[in-house]
C-alpha cells in the first residue's frame, strides 16, 4: 500500500466545494498554474509568493483566478 504525498499547497478563493479540509492539495510543480475539474467547470488557481502554515507544514498559497466551462 502506497501513501498519498502530503499536501504542499493550499487553495484560497474559488468554489465553496473547497472548504477545509479539501482546500489542501499535493501538486508536482508548485510554480505552475493549477486547473481542477469541479462539476462541469475548470477552476483555475495561480501560485502566489505567499506561504501559510497548516497542520505544522508550510504550504504555498494558490489563489483562485477564474472558472472556465466545458464545451458541450
Amino acid at each position: 500500500m502506497t501513501s498519498s504525498p502530503l499536501p504542499n499547497v493550499i487553495l484560497r478563493g474559488g468554489p465553496e466545494q473547497f472548504a477545509p479540509p479539501s482546500h489542501t492539495r499535493y501538486v508536482d510543480d508548485t510554480d505552475t498554474k493549477l486547473k481542477l475539474f469541479v462539476g462541469n467547470a475548470w477552476e483555475h488557481y495561480e501560485p502566489t509568493q505567499e506561504f501559510m502554515e497548516h497542520d505544522g507544514r508550510n504550504l504555498r498559497v494558490f489563489e483562485w483566478s477564474r472558472r472556465t466551462y466545458v464545451a458541450e
